[in-house]
């Protein structure tokens, strides 16, 4: 119990009893004051401090999280600012060395001759047939017309009798001429009439005439019998030129009619110990064309062998359909390697009038306007239109747009705009391997 003061209160000693001994009692001990309703109190509010830090940590701690989160989010928007791509660079350079261009061509015979008949009747005799070599004048058929043996006789004998008659005329008129001076004279002395003079004179004069008539007679005469003899030499037919016999078309007895060009010839041969070339070059490489290029002939069935010539002829015209210059190359063929008609590839170093401009196909960007490099001017890539003029695989020939010495980015980013900043990155040379 607890006194009035509210401190704890001591109990009383027991009553005495008589007779009986009073054992000690043990010292009295203060009752435990009452403190279970103090340690629920402190505990509760301990449990309340706890939670408390908790949250404030957590606050803390998520709003460090945030802070840091925008510090680097800031950052990263300010590296992006101010972020300079590095690029690779090349660049434009110029060349002047020969265009090599490659373009399909047909091989011809440098000479080629369809032989026809220049005289009518059978053929006598044939000396040659198809794939013969021969030379220019030698004898490759033989003609029979005996009605040309004939009028060559009527045109002798028509000669012969022109000239007698010119040589009769010619002496009738030195007899006119006597009897004429003589009329004269006697007229003169009085001893003839100046009628028989005028008949004398003009006699003379007739039979002048005369003898130039005959003259001409005799002329024509013999141009006909150089013609008769001329269509009996076309009874022998000989070759024009050196070549080879490509067609033969006659036989023996069969019948030829003269100067039949609309018909089928009696043999056709060529010269191919030089072959030409029909070449057509475009309009774009043909500025450069001229007689004395140098010229490489490929085959695509011989395709280890490679035949040099050189451009002999050019047309000095486009054609107008297909705008471009027909250009001939001559091919010395001793060995007979290359036939005629044949399809074939030729190279041709092409002079260049200009430089060209060259630059990586890897620089060009394709978009909505078109075909542009960037060129790095200051750090800044500059975006230029260009116009490619040849494509070579790794690399284009431009005609405007950059200069010799611009540097243009290679494989550029996608997102790269006119001006942004850049910054060239070093070339790293790869260490050499030992030896």
């Amino acid at each position: 119990m607890n006194g009035p003061d509210g401190t704890p209160a001591m109990e009383a000693p027991p009553p005495l009893v008589p007779g009986r001994e009073i054992a000690p009692s043990p010292p009295l001990r203060p009752a435990p004051p009452e403190a279970a309703p103090v340690r629920r109190g402190s505990w509760l509010l301990r449990l309340g401090v706890l939670v408390f830090l908790l949250l404030a940590g957590a606050l803390a701690f998520g709003g460090w999280q945030h802070y840091t989160r925008h510090l680097q989010v800031m950052a990263t928007a300010e590296h992006q600012a101010n972020f300079v791509p590095g690029v690779r660079v090349e660049a434009v350079t110029q060349r002047q060395e020969p265009v090599q261009v490659s373009l399909p061509a047909t091989t011809l015979a440098f000479e080629e001759a369809k032989i026809y008949a220049r005289a009518s009747g059978y053929v006598l005799k044939r000396y040659v047939d198809i794939g013969d070599r021969v030379k220019a004048g030698q004898l490759l058929a033989e003609i029979t017309a005996p009605e040309i043996e004939d009028q060559l006789a009527q045109t002798q004998h028509s000669l012969r009798q022109a000239e007698a008659t010119m040589r009769q005329n010619q002496a009738l008129a030195e007899l006119a001429r006597v009897t004429n001076m003589r009329s004269e004279a006697l007229t003169k002395q009085g001893w003839s009439s100046l009628q028989n003079n005028d008949v004398d004179r003009y006699n003379l004069d007739a039979q002048q005439q005369a003898t130039q008539a005959a003259k001409a007679g005799a002329a024509a005469t013999e141009a006909q019998l150089s013609y008769t003899n001329q269509q009996k030499l076309y009874q022998q037919v000989v070759a024009p030129f050196d070549g080879v016999i490509t067609q033969r078309n006659i036989d023996v007895g069969s019948l030829i009619a003269a100067d039949a060009t609309d018909g089928t010839p009696m043999f056709a041969m060529s010269h191919s110990e030089v072959i030409r070339v029909w070449v057509y070059v475009p309009q774009d490489d043909a500025f450069g064309v001229a007689p004395g290029i140098a010229a490489t002939v490929r085959v695509p069935g011989m395709p280890h062998l490679t035949f040099s010539g050189k451009v002999t002829r050019i047309a000095n015209a486009l054609q107008p359909g297909t705008r471009t210059l027909l250009t001939e190359v001559d091919v010395p063929n001793p060995d007979g390697a290359l036939s005629p008609g044949i399809y074939c590839t030729v190279t041709l170093q092409i002079p260049r009038k200009a430089p060209a401009l060259i630059l990586p196909a890897s620089a060009i960007i394709f978009n909505q306007n078109g075909m542009q490099v960037a060129v790095v001017e200051n750090g800044v890539a500059r975006l230029h239109k260009i116009a490619i003029t040849t494509d070579f695989g790794t690399e284009v020939e431009v005609s405007e747009g950059v200069k010799a010495g611009d540097k243009v980015i290679i494989q550029p980013p996608v997102n790269l705009a006119d001006g942004d900043k850049v910054q060239i990155k070093a070339e790293v040379t790869p260490p050499a391997s030992p030896p």
